[in-house]
Parts: C-alpha cells; structure tokens; sequence
C-alpha cells in the first residue's frame, strides 16, 4: 500500500506534503558538505525535516483522513518512530557536543524511516484489547527509541575507541575526537540502556497484566529475551565491571532480539506473508 492510499481529502494531502518535505530535508543534509559555516544551515535542515517528520507520523499513525477510523500500525510506522526519537535526542545533545559525524547517517535512516512508512503504513486498530493497551504502545516505541539511541553512542564509543588505538594519543589525550570524554560517552550509553530497561520493563509488565490471553508468541519471546540481555548487560557491568566491546556486543544482541520482536515479526507478516491482520499488537 502506498501513501497517497493510506488517506483520503485534506490530511491525506498533508500526509504526502509533510512526508515529501520531510524526505527533501533529510536528502539535502546528506548531500549537503560538510564545510566551515554550514552547521546552522545543517542544523535548521534537520530541525525542519524532524518536524515534517513528526507531523507525518502523527497523521499517519493517528490514521487521519483514513477510511476505516481509528489508530494504524505496523512495522514501517514503528521503525520511523523509533528514527524519529533518536534523531530528537541527536538534535538535544548536538546543542552541547558537536557530532557533525552522526548527522548524515541519521539524516539517511530517517529518510528511509519515512520511506517506508509511506510504503507500509500498517493496519487499521479500531478497537483495543484493553484500556491500557495504547500506553504499552507508547512505552514500548519509547523504549525502542531509548536503545536506538544507546546502539547510536556505542557505535560512536566503538569508533572513537578505534581511532585512538590506531593514533596512539599521548597520555592526558584520551578525549573523544569530537570534544566528548570517552568516559562520559560511556556513561551516557548505558544510562540510555538502564533507561530503556526499565521503560521496557512497564511495556512488559502492561502486556501481560493487561492482556486477556497472553500468548508466548515470537513477539512476546524475543522481546523478553531482549529484555533478560539487557538486563544482564547491566547486571554484568555493575557486577563484574564489563565494558569495551563485550558490553557493546550484548547491547547490540539485546536491541536486535528487540527489533526482531515487533519490526521483525511484524515485517513477515504483513510483507512476506501478506497475513497483516494476524499480526502482533
């Protein structure tokens, strides 16, 4: 399903404007070089495609204009989300530390975040198993957007990290390239990580507190898998002191068991198996 199908009428026009928008933002900060003098004009770029972006989503998700009423969702809506919430707390923390380097893969994943939520809007949920089940929506989404942005900074800590062995920096040196101490980069990664944990932990406990018939599906299993590797991740740091790449390679088989749990999952049904209404709340 394409986008200018998803809604009809007005909102189904600001839904393809904001999503058009919102892509030639984020296309002219990848092409644009990075030159002396450019980061305001880069930055208002981001801030422009970031809110195109949001109304978008909001329109999408809200399932506005749409024939059938109620809220729409699926793989593609939550992987744009996700994007969405990263990049936002990108946008925050650029304000303090420049990380000229993250801008153009974030600006390319959100590209492609609301690429393919105009492809794959999802389906229509006009009705709720339970009260509660939009906010275990919501925890879960911002839980995805906590990891993503742990995965974010660990990549970075990992390159730094890399970058400094290669150059072999004198002692007193040891700062990230960009200007933020490795050891603060670190702490801020696994504060997002224990800040995920628990958002996830609410997410889970709704679920299953909430759901009438809880079922050990492929969702329910990876997303609990994912959340016993995080929580042994930290576990494992505040216990034994685990840092450096074995840290890094738990955080990222955690948030990948997570993406596998609803995206993955999700993405086979609705795509490969074109069985959209037996999908996973």
């Amino acid at each position: 399903m394409i986008l200018s199908f998803a809604s009809s009428g007005l909102p189904g026009m600001l839904l393809v404007a904001s999503s058009l928008l919102a892509l030639l933002a984020y296309a002219a900060v990848v092409l644009s070089p990075d030159r002396a003098g450019e980061g305001a004009r880069l930055r208002g770029l981001l801030v422009l495609g970031w809110c195109a972006h949001l109304l978008a989503l909001v329109l999408d998700i809200a399932g506005i204009g749409a024939s059938q009423p109620g809220a729409r969702f699926g793989f593609a809506p939550a992987l744009s989300m996700t994007i969405w919430l990263v990049l936002a707390v990108y946008m925050v923390e650029s304000r303090l530390v420049p990380l000229p380097s993250a801008r153009r893969v974030l600006a390319v994943l959100a590209a492609l975040g609301v690429l393919l939520a105009a492809l794959y809007p999802g389906e229509s949920r006009p009705l709720a198993a339970s009260p509660w089940t939009p906010l275990h929506w919501v925890l879960g989404l911002a839980s995805y957007g906590l990891f993503g942005v742990a995965v974010l900074h660990a990549v970075l800590l990992s390159r730094a990290e890399r970058q400094m062995r290669l150059k072999m920096p004198a002692p007193g040196q040891g700062q990230f390239p960009l200007g933020m101490p490795l050891l603060r980069l670190e702490r801020l990664t696994f504060q997002f990580v224990g800040a995920g944990v628990v958002v996830l932990s609410l997410a889970l406990l709704l679920g299953w507190w909430f759901t009438p018939q809880w079922r050990w599906d492929h969702k329910n299993l990876l997303s609990v898998l994912g959340w016993l590797v995080l929580t042994g991740l930290l576990t494992g740091r505040r216990v034994f002191g685990w840092r450096g790449r074995r840290a890094t390679r738990w955080l990222y088989l955690g948030a990948a068991l997570l993406l596998l749990a609803y995206a993955g999952s999700r993405f086979v049904l609705e795509v490969l198996l074109q069985r959209a209404g037996t999908a996973p709340v």
